[in-house]
């Protein structure tokens, strides 16, 4: 059972060498001081060196909370298995641990969340290993990076390709944990963690089986403690006998920038009225777009960017309820939130922990996925994970590539060309001056998302921006509607440099989306 103990004692436990997985959403759920302890150790003793991390979802941010730089030290951090990483402004420094990978002073992957949580799940089952689907010819696929963001781990495979009852599949062998760094809201003096306060489950209780079932240490770190029989045990998340250490931080902050909103962890219901309305502009007009995709009833997957609008939207049609959300952190139903709060949502129908949400997502339970895009390319391929030239600006594919692996519709939302001049009002939008560059490119950098493979299985995929919507067909992409004010040879054909057609039949959207007043849509 959990033993209270100090962040240095607990992290004393740690072996050279071992594999630890962490709980985390960049700060939401961020076991920040227990991190912050094992550097602070290796910067004493030289110990404990040459670890191994595993991060279904990313462990820090660049507004606070360091997270995962906390051990980004030569010697200390050997190798990197994360579904996501901290990202933020170009404005601010690049994370240590975005050094080390660039670097290639550490092993890094980028590896999609959900399989990592599968992973962990097959560990601890002792099964042989992960077999899925999410994945193929995307950059996860070892016949292009198979996941590796660097060469010293392109040296060192961690997926294949294999062929199994006729048909072809990713395998990721085991790695087996040896350290579990999760965080909760309170534990009892017996060790049993509850997580009130916080505003996702994450996967903190799968990652401690795999790490108990194979004799590991784990390590809880919580806000407070009370004694022992005072928990519900119906609240309990994590039972004490999978926790060997508890350490106490009473300042943790509950996500990025936010030390508390009781509000993100389902203790009290904002009024509808509170939340901030979209503001107007051409990336409202897109998320606008977007949202006419959705019909009462649906169920919808939301990503970062100006897809995370697409609720508000429905807020401001005085339909708030007319869609179900389902975010990987985990909370279905409820406004999911925007800007330092994103992966949380305010007055959520309930909390999934992200495990089962990526069991639901891989097997496209969902109607359709609102998603974002860096760049696409003549085959219908999108980029979100890479940016070579500023790589911390994205946090990599967190769980993209488990989200579109079988959705049946996807929607991605993003600007045609980037640093355009542009003008909007009521009668439409008009480019005064070109960008410095067209997002419609020949080849993307990295390929997060396969147009081929959504070919292959009769995905209907959509691309939004400000100045078109575009389709995938057998050819690529074609533009089946234009935005009023845009000229389709010159401000489409020509600034994709003939990347992308326009259709014969192509029509006008309507000059509603641009309106600044409710466009009228009704489930």
């Amino acid at each position: 059972m959990g033993t209270i103990v100090s962040a240095s004692e607990a992290v004393g436990k740690i072996a050279d060498g071992a594999v630890i997985t962490v709980s985390s959403s960049s700060a939401l759920g961020c076991p920040d001081s227990v991190l912050k302890a094992i550097g602070e150790r290796f910067d004493r003793e030289q110990h404990p060196k040459n670890i191994t991390t595993i991060h279904p979802i990313a462990a820090g941010d660049m507004y606070g909370v360091k997270g995962i730089d906390h051990i980004a030290k030569d010697g200390l951090l050997d190798t990197v298995l994360a579904g996501s990483y901290p990202s933020g402004s170009s404005n601010l420094p690049m994370p240590e641990i975005w050094k080390m990978v660039v670097e290639d002073r550490v092993a890094a992957y980028n590896v999609p969340s959900g399989i990592l949580f599968d992973m962990h799940r097959e560990a601890a089952a002792r099964r042989p290993g992960v077999m899925t689907k999410v994945g193929l010819k995307t950059f996860v696929d070892p016949e292009r990076e198979g996941c590796a963001m660097n060469d010293r781990a392109a040296g060192a495979p961690i997926v294949r390709r294999v062929e199994f009852d006729g048909d072809t599949w990713l395998h990721f062998p085991n790695i087996y944990p040896d350290v579990c760094i999760l965080r909760a809201t309170t534990a009892d003096e017996r060790g049993n963690l509850t997580y009130e306060h916080e505003g996702a489950y994450l996967g903190g209780l799968e990652q401690a089986i795999a790490v108990r079932n194979n004799g590991g240490l784990v390590i809880a770190q919580v806000e407070r403690v009370t004694a022992a029989g005072s928990l519900r045990p119906h609240d309990v998340r994590v039972p004490g006998h999978l926790v060997d250490c508890v350490v106490v931080d009473e300042d943790q902050k509950q996500t990025c920038e936010t030390p508390y909103d009781p509000a993100i962890s389902g203790q009290v219901m904002r009024p509808w009225s509170s939340f901030e309305l979209a503001e107007h502009g051409i990336e409202k007009v897109i998320a606008r777009r977007a949202a006419m995709e959705l019909r009462g009833g649906m169920t919808a997957n939301l990503g970062f960017g100006i897809s995370a609008m697409v609720p508000r939207i429905l807020l401001e049609e005085g339909h708030h309820d007319a869609v179900t959300w389902a975010i990987e952190q985990g909370a279905v139903g409820g406004m999911p939130l925007t800007g330092f709060a994103f992966g949380c949502a305010s007055n959520a129908d309930g909390y999934v922990p992200s495990p089962q949400q990526f069991i639901y997502f891989q097997g496209a339970g969902f109607d359709m996925s609102f998603l974002s895009f860096l760049e696409v390319d003549v085959q219908g391929n999108v980029n979100v994970s890479k940016l070579g030239k500023k790589p911390y600006l994205t946090a990599g594919c967190g769980g993209f590539v488990d989200i579109t692996a079988h959705a049946r519709k996807i929607v991605f939302s993003g600007w045609f060309e980037a640093g355009a001049q542009m003008e909007m009002d009521e009668a439409g939008i008009r480019v005064r001056a070109p960008g410095k560059f067209t997002k419609m490119v020949d080849r993307v950098e990295h390929v997060t998302f396969s147009g081929e493979r959504a070919r292959e299985q009769g995905q209907e995929v959509l691309y939004i921006t400000e100045r078109c919507v575009m389709r995938l067909d057998d050819k690529g992409l074609i533009a089946t509607e234009i935005m009023p004010g845009i000229d389709p040879e010159r401000d489409i054909v020509g600034a994709s440099e003939g990347r992308v057609r326009v259709a014969e039949n192509a029509v006008t959207m309507s000059t509603k989306l641009l309106a600044d007043a409710p466009m009228g849509w009704t489930p």
